[in-house]
C-alpha cells in the first residue's frame, strides 16, 4: 500500500469520483458510490494532519476471472475484499480504474464505480475491527467503453474507507482484473464426405467486439490452433497453428485420416478473450 499525503488522497478520490459521474468524458455512469464519496469530501470532513489507518487485502474481482464483454448487454461483476481498522469504519468505497496515477485525470484512462456502496460485515478482532465486504460493478460496454477500445486490458481495484472520525484511507492497487473484448470463432471443414488420404480444407473467421462501433470485426494476424477429435474420442489434438489474415479469416489444409471433428481454438490476448469454434464433423470413406 502506498503512503499518501491527505491532499493526494482526496485528490485521487475526487478524480475517480469525477470520472464515474454522469457526463464524464471517459467514465461510466455509475454514480452512487462516487456521489457519496464526493459528498463526504465536500462537507469539510477532510483529514487535516494525517490519513486514516485502514488497511485492505484479499481483493477479488469477478471471482478471479477475466471480465469478457461483447458489444451489447450488461454484465454484473462482483467484487469482494476485507478491511481492517483499529477504530472501526463508517464507509467503504470501491472503484475499478485504469492508468498510471489515480490522482490525476491526465493519467487515468478509465474508471468505474460500484452500483451501490459495498456491504460489509463487521467482526471484532484483536486490535480492532475486521470487515468482510462485497459489492457489484454493472458494466455496459455500449455505454462505459463507447469512447474507444483502448480501455481493454488490465484494470486495478481502488478501495477507500472513512473511519469513525472521518479520516480517509485508500489503496489504489489492491488487486488486478482484466477487462477484455469478447471474441467469436468459426470453423468449416470440407469436402463432406471425403475419401481417406484426400485433402480437407478448414476455413473460419476470428472476430472480436468493437466497443466503439457496437459490432464485431475480424481480428488480424492472430495465432489460432487447428485441432482434431476422432469420432468416439473426447480429446482434441492440435494439428497445427495458423494465423488469421488481415480480415480475421482462416484457411488451412490437412489430410483425411478418419471420421472426426475439426475446430479452431484461439487462446486470447491481454485485450481479447479466448474463443473456441464448434467442432465440424467430416465423414471419411
Amino acid at each position: 500500500m502506498r503512503t499518501y499525503t491527505a491532499a493526494s488522497v482526496l485528490s485521487g478520490v475526487l478524480v475517480l469520483s469525477a470520472l464515474v459521474l454522469p457526463g464524464a468524458a471517459q467514465g461510466a455512469e455509475h454514480h452512487g458510490a462516487a456521489t457519496e464519496l464526493r459528498s463526504l469530501a465536500s462537507h469539510d470532513v477532510r483529514p487535516k494532519d494525517a490519513i486514516g489507518g485502514t488497511t485492505f487485502k484479499d481483493g477479488v474481482v469477478n471471482k478471479g476471472k477475466d471480465i469478457v464483454l461483447g458489444v451489447t448487454g450488461k454484465k454484473a461483476v462482483p467484487v469482494t475484499f476485507t478491511a481492517f481498522d483499529e477504530e472501526g469504519l463508517a464507509l467503504t468505497q470501491a472503484f475499478l480504474w485504469q492508468g498510471t496515477d489515480s490522482s490525476s485525470t491526465d493519467t487515468i484512462t478509465g474508471a468505474l464505480g460500484t452500483d451501490d456502496d459495498p456491504v460489509c460485515t463487521e467482526t471484532t478482532v484483536e486490535g480492532g475491527y475486521s470487515y468482510s465486504c462485497k459489492a457489484v460493478f454493472t458494466i455496459d460496454p455500449a455505454v462505459d467503453f463507447k469512447d474507444g477500445n483502448g480501455t481493454a486490458g488490465p484494470w486495478k481495484l481502488f478501495l477507500g474507507a472513512f473511519d469513525l472520525y472521518l479520516n480517509i484511507s485508500i489503496d489504489d492497487d489492491v488487486s488486478r482484473a482484466g477487462i477484455k473484448r469478447a471474441a467469436t470463432l468459426t470453423a468449416n471443414a470440407s469436402p463432406e464426405p471425403v475419401k481417406k488420404g484426400k485433402t480437407i480444407t478448414v476455413t473460419g473467421k476470428l472476430s472480436r467486439a468493437n466497443w466503439t462501433t457496437g459490432k464485431y470485426a475480424g481480428y488480424a494476424t492472430q495465432p489460432v490452433k487447428l485441432q482434431f477429435r476422432k469420432k468416439g474420442s473426447s480429446t482434441y489434438t492440435t494439428l497445427k497453428t495458423v494465423k488469421t489474415t488481415s480480415t480475421g479469416t482462416l484457411s488451412t489444409t490437412t489430410k483425411a485420416g478418419s471420421d472426426g471433428y475439426y475446430r479452431f481454438v484461439f487462446a486470447g490476448t491481454t485485450t481479447t478473450g479466448a474463443a473456441t469454434a464448434p467442432g465440424d464433423f467430416v465423414d471419411v470413406r
